[in-house]
């Protein structure tokens, strides 16, 4: 692993629901821990498949451990709340005396973005935990963040929190965390997207609300689910216009055979439109990941695609 890549403590996956993020952070993970590095992924919340990728038993709000190299969690809002609050105060038992009643316990539900911060925050804390001898316990933590809307809006909390909270203990930790989301020598956002009109229109907006609005930078592009090509650009036109032919028109094909034909080239034709408007739109650096016939769904499959990030970003 090269030497700036070392220096990244924490790694922001997000995308449109539906475009395989966590497949990605799985495969991710992975890359990293073959790459040397401990890695902790932490969820939102969420019913999780991670733990199925990676061949391990189910995650819960405990850290565990998931593979060689790689623990997991998956971050409870309310535990992350009651988390924060024994650190701060600085004792469980006070805590308890405070909070631990259903008038608290309403009041903090209630708190526009607290959850969110707590989770996001508690993320970022572990990107600070140290080990006995001082030693980071991870080398770099991936947050498998909430889709777009929902990811942004998690993002926004601790740019509020810097702005409008007066100084104290929880701003000073937000202008921590929101200092290391800026700094793109130690934090990386990757977009996850597939090669098709709406996740990419909305990968689009994304990028462009973290860069103008938030002014959080963007490291890299993963578009995921991408097919192998058959034809070229000259048979791939000649066969949708075939497909277009009525049957009732003479043609070399058979009906069945024209009609595949045709549709596999009108997909290869859309998958590279949408690909170069995200190169167009964006110029990031891009990691393609195969679509798997058998599926990405097994340890092996995260393995293929963990190779495919080594081979074209973690070395």
């Amino acid at each position: 692993m090269t030497g700036a890549l070392s220096q990244v403590r924490f790694v922001l996956v997000t995308g449109k629901g539906g475009v395989g993020k966590s497949t990605v952070v799985a495969a991710l993970a992975k890359a990293h821990a073959k790459a040397g590095r401990r890695v902790l992924v932490t969820l939102c919340n969420v019913k999780e498949g991670l733990s199925r990728l990676l061949g391990s038993g189910p995650l819960d709000a405990e850290v565990r451990p998931l593979a060689t190299n790689i623990w997991g969690v998956n971050m409870e809002p309310e535990r992350c709340v009651e988390e924060y609050g024994a650190m701060t105060l600085h004792s469980k038992t006070l805590y308890a005396l405070l909070f631990d009643n259903r008038y608290v316990r309403t009041f903090l539900r209630a708190v526009p973005g607290l959850h969110e911060w707590a989770m996001l925050g508690k993320a970022w804390w572990h990107t600070t935990e140290e080990q006995d001898d001082g030693s980071f316990t991870y080398d770099v933590v991936i947050l498998d963040a909430p889709a777009t809307g929902h990811g942004l809006d998690m993002l926004r909390v601790p740019k509020v929190i810097v702005d409008v909270v007066p100084p104290g203990l929880l701003r000073r930790d937000a202008e921590k965390a929101w200092a290391l989301f800026q700094d793109p020598t130690r934090c990386q956002v990757v977009l996850v997207t597939l090669p098709e009109e709406m996740p990419a229109t909305e990968t689009l907006e994304l990028a462009g609300a973290l860069h103008g609005e938030l002014k959080i930078p963007v490291a890299r592009l993963v578009v995921n689910g991408v097919t192998t090509p058959l034809f070229s650009l000259r048979e791939r036109e000649a066969l949708i216009a075939e497909g277009a032919r009525s049957v009732t028109d003479e043609s070399p094909l058979d009906e069945g055979l024209r009609f595949a034909a045709s549709a596999r080239s009108e997909r290869e034709r859309q998958q590279a439109h949408q690909m170069k408007r995200l190169a167009d739109g964006l110029g990031l650096p891009t990691t393609y990941l195969p679509f798997l016939t058998d599926g990405a769904t097994s340890p092996d499959a995260i393995d293929t695609l963990a190779r495919r990030f080594l081979d074209s970003w973690l070395r």
